[in-house]
């Protein structure tokens, strides 16, 4: 088993063990809908053995960013159409991240009356909106009837996401958005039967990975997860809650039959995450940091070593849209610019050069 050996996760065959990491780069625009710019960067990136999308938002409440994409609406569907037939004409694989941001946003991003989470208690700082900054606001505290409508948007937008085309979707539950804030104590201050214990805690989480599998094809669905990432004030702390948690997680989704987990940690190799791998028994796929880059080296050594199936690349393949030949061959990688991270531009978008060019 290496980098570059081919990998099956339930219904997804991959050729090669890269995976292009969920990456928001916010050149949407305003009505969310996928555009040439989005197209062709997905498409210049599609030897990688898989491509999981950025986060794209089931439910205008659900926005967290200016610029990020949706899959609520038929011409958001039909950009991801047009982006998976992009993709899959140069022979890659598509999973859409379902991203529900939660708290995480503003009105001035939604368009809505209120901002959601599990509980009341909202992010300390200011969020980009699109005229400036503003401070995050209180979120409204989701009943336990809005649930049940909050898990169909997420149903409803796999569906779409499956329909256009793309190979499966991938539920966001990492970095401080919606399922992952249920997860945390410090998020989720409820007293009902999503609060509380960390089994109490998971189940929101459970359930919607529940109803998605079930209305695509669990072989079709895979979860993102940051255990301990600390970041939008989603802090787990506590390592016996957090192994509590997260082990509770991994073992209630095991009988699914999903494709995959996709873990962001520093410690991939440690003993918790691959515990967790044991609970979970599936495929399973770790990116080692946020903001580190996981270079070629290690990459080869997490495969190669077992502690993944494969692996979630974020900055290197920003730069390089032809990482996995550069990987191959040994090549020398082109640099990022972060200052091009963000934008509604193709610069530092879809302007990095490949080999040769």
């Amino acid at each position: 088993m290496d980098l570059f050996s081919p990998l099956t996760l339930g219904d997804l065959d991959l050729a090669n063990r890269v995976v292009m990491a969920p990456l928001t780069r916010t050149r949407s625009g305003q009505s969310g809908v996928p555009n040439d710019l989005n197209v062709e960067h997905y498409a210049q990136r599609a030897g990688a053995g898989l491509i999981i999308t950025e986060g794209t938002w089931p439910s205008a409440e659900g926005r967290s960013y200016p610029g990020q994409p949706g899959i609520v609406t038929d011409e958001q569907e039909a950009g991801w159409k047009r982006v998976a037939d992009a993709v899959h004409a140069r022979g890659g694989r598509l999973v859409m991240q379902v991203m529900h941001g939660g708290r995480v946003s503003h009105t001035d991003i939604t368009g809505t009356d209120r901002i959601v989470g599990p509980s009341a208690v909202a992010i300390e700082g200011e969020t980009h909106v699109p005229d400036g900054k503003k401070a995050f606001p209180v979120p409204h505290e989701l009943t336990v009837h809005e649930l049940d409508d909050v898990r169909a948007e997420f149903v409803e937008a796999s569906k779409r996401a499956v329909r256009a085309g793309l190979d499966g979707v991938e539920m966001h539950s990492a970095n401080g958005y919606l399922l992952h804030e249920f997860l945390s104590p410090a998020s989720n201050r409820r007293t009902d039967d999503f609060g509380g214990s960390p089994e109490n805690r998971i189940r929101f989480v459970v359930s919607v990975v529940e109803a998605v599998a079930a209305s695509v094809g669990a072989g079709r669905v895979g979860i993102r997860i940051s255990p301990s990432h600390n970041i939008q004030d989603v802090a787990e702390t506590d390592a016996d809650d957090v192994q509590a948690t997260y082990s509770g997680l991994m073992k209630a989704l095991a009988p699914l039959g999903l494709a995959y987990v996709s873990i962001l940690h520093a410690d991939p190799t440690g003993d918790f995450i691959q515990g967790l791998r044991r609970d979970f028994g599936g495929g399973f796929i770790v990116n080692s940091g946020f903001s580190h880059v996981t270079t070629r080296e290690e990459a080869i050594s997490l495969v190669e070593g077992a502690h993944a199936d494969a692996v979630a690349v974020g900055r290197a393949i920003i730069a390089n849209p032809d990482l996995v030949e550069r990987w191959r061959t040994s090549a020398p990688e082109n640099e990022l610019d972060p200052t091009t991270l963000y934008g509604a531009t193709a610069k530092g978008y879809i302007d990095y050069p490949a080999l040769g060019a």
